[in-house]
């Protein structure tokens, strides 16, 4: 019994060195993107980006709408194949919780969406409209949309993950062309979003192996 007690303890340690590592890679980043704010708030504009054909494709990454369809398709063109069922659940399921998530991110921490006219964060004090994301930008929830479901993605076609991921990210440009977020709020929704699909993904594996 002790040899496979302590191979599980090395497990632990070596997941919780390898979650410190992603967050202090999540934090260097967001911090990164920070320093960019300005910049892309200055250089980065296109106020019909939503109106063309390439950036409505690309920012319906980041609607869940899309995710429920091709959970939908994965399930038909994999019925009958073990976990088929559990695979397109989880490629609907992540994207969902993934927006679910960054709704929350907004109301906790209730930075307002880019002004126009004038750089700067400006944060809604929580005694007004404590319940309403409306006009709050950090995380974006399309974002972590489409980066959840891009992450899902990734582990079911590692060979395209590069290409889930540049859709993706494509949605994060959007966003931000728009005026609509921030860098760092795309940066903060696409390492939020990556996050939940990888405790999900976990989850998920463990209940399969385990015959759940």
């Amino acid at each position: 019994m002790q040899p496979v007690v302590g191979v599980d303890f090395a497990r632990m340690k070596t997941n919780r060195r390898h979650w410190l590592w992603l967050l202090l890679a999540a934090v260097v980043a967001i911090t990164l993107a920070h320093a960019l704010d300005e910049w892309a708030w200055r250089a980065l504009r296109d106020a019909k980006v939503n109106d063309r054909d390439w950036g409505r494709l690309l920012r319906s990454m980041g609607y869940l709408p899309l995710w429920l369809v091709m959970g939908l398709g994965l399930w038909l063109q994999r019925r009958g194949v073990p976990d088929a069922g559990r695979q397109a659940g989880t490629l609907v399921l992540a994207p969902a919780l993934g927006g679910l998530a960054a709704e929350i991110g907004k109301l906790l921490i209730r930075r307002l969406r880019p002004d126009a006219e004038l750089f700067g964060y400006a944060f809604r004090p929580f005694a007004e409209d404590l319940t309403s994301t409306r006009g709050l930008g950090m995380p974006s929830s399309h974002v972590a949309v489409a980066f959840a479901g891009a992450a899902v993605l990734a582990r079911l076609y590692p060979r395209a993950a590069g290409l889930w991921y540049l859709l993706a990210a494509g949605c994060a440009a959007t966003r931000v062309l728009a005026l609509g977020h921030f860098v760092s709020d795309t940066v903060a929704a696409a390492c939020l979003g990556w996050a939940v699909t990888a405790v999900l993904w976990k989850r998920v594996q463990r209940g399969a192996s385990l015959g759940g």
